[in-house]
């Protein structure tokens, strides 16, 4: 799946100055880490991946308390997988993906469908109900682990 986002990083940023945070070297880090990310991250592996990236440091109570933020003024989205564990995405206004996740071996995989987009359009429009927001989750067994 290709990926041509908007830029994020700039928009975060400026939404975090508007609130009253001050610029820091661990949020714009994790800021740009989640901007060239295709699909939801940990927090763990977000603090994994800026150390494999040469990052400064930036430990992983750093890492939740600007998830906190970024969650907190809608900029990201947190995906909730059970048993504890949620990742983390920029919140576009384009591109919606909903996500794919391996029983066996933890993996998300993010997946577009246009035919279920409009199903859920459809469903709204035929029910007292007013669909505003959504997230399709898919349990199963990636290729890898069958």
């Amino acid at each position: 799946m290709t990926h041509t986002h908007a830029p994020w990083a700039g928009h975060a940023t400026e939404e975090l100055a508007r609130a009253g945070y001050r610029r820091g070297g661990a949020r714009a880090a994790v800021i740009e880490l989640l901007d060239g990310q295709g699909c939801a991250l940990s927090a763990f592996e977000i603090e994994a991946a800026l150390a494999d990236a040469g990052a400064r440091t930036v430990g992983r109570a750093s890492v939740y308390r600007i998830l906190e933020e970024l969650e907190a003024l809608g900029l990201v989205t947190r995906l909730d997988l059970g048993q504890g564990l949620a990742r983390f995405e920029p919140a576009r206004s384009e591109g919606h993906h909903h996500h794919m996740i391996c029983r066996r071996c933890g993996d998300v995989l993010p997946f577009e469908d246009a035919g279920l987009e409009r199903s859920i359009e459809r469903l709204s429009r035929h029910s007292s109900f007013a669909v505003d927001d959504h997230d399709v989750v898919l349990r199963g067994v990636c290729v890898a682990c069958r």
